[in-house]
């Protein structure tokens, strides 16, 4: 299967967090979209690796992707290797999207920009010819994505873009609150953690609104490019 658009998290829930409503809006389009976690979260403080697996496959059915994949990279220790670059490679290679989006180039959690380095160094060495990968026994060719975006997450990144997710934003909060082991529980008895807050609940729909306003519409997502945004001409600008 073709995708436009494959979207890579380091773990379940970075995506939806991350760029939902954007995804939610080109899947409005006709667009073809997928979702590919490198962990499954199973450090995370709350939950377990099992309960992210059925969380996320929700938050994909809310959404509507055409496919979602876990390549069970270890949570917090994955690397930026050949071993893990090539991992990716066959997942790129398998579905040829047009546009990778990835992790933040810089965040709190370290896994973000291992992530965010790891996927944006396999979209490259995915169109060498002269790197080899098989899929059930069937030779890939070589395929590289003409464009690779960096969501937004915990840091308040300066975007290079914003989207106008106007619209779409009660799926994008749909699919986030499907991983209901990690956000804002009043009734929850575990620990704490920097996401569990009710302000950090509020903050998905209040950043998205504060970069809405700076483009003048309702809300938007932010992203970076490893290059120059071009436009095709001044009338494609709102």
């Amino acid at each position: 299967m073709k995708l436009d658009i494959l979207a890579f998290g380091a773990h379940p829930d970075d995506v939806e967090l991350g760029c939902a409503a954007t995804i939610a809006k080109e899947i409005s389009l006709g667009k073809k979209v997928g979702i590919v976690d490198l962990t499954r979260g199973e450090l995370g403080t709350r939950g377990s690796a099992e309960l992210r697996d059925k969380e996320a496959a929700k938050a994909a059915e809310i959404l509507g992707v055409s496919v979602r994949e876990n390549l069970g990279f270890a949570d917090g220790f994955f690397v930026n290797d050949k071993e893990h670059q090539l991992e990716i490679i066959k997942v790129i290679r398998k579905y040829k999207p047009e546009i990778v989006l990835c992790n933040a180039i810089d965040d709190r959690h370290i896994d973000h920009p291992k992530g965010s380095n790891v996927v944006s160094n396999a979209c490259f060495l995915s169109g060498l010819m002269k790197i080899e990968t098989e899929l059930n026994g069937i030779q890939q060719e070589k395929w590289r994505p003409k464009q690779v975006y960096h969501y937004i997450q915990w840091k308040n990144i300066e975007p290079d873009f914003v989207v106008d997710v106007t619209g779409f934003m009660d799926k994008k909060v749909a699919s986030v609150f499907a991983y209901s082991s990690q956000f804002f529980d009043p009734k929850s008895n575990e620990p704490e953690t920097p996401i569990t807050s009710k302000n950090f609940t509020d903050s998905i729909e209040y950043r998205a609104r504060d970069l809405g306003r700076l483009i003048n519409v309702n809300f938007a997502e932010g992203f970076t490019s490893e290059r120059y945004v071009a436009v095709e001409n001044l009338s494609k600008l709102i």
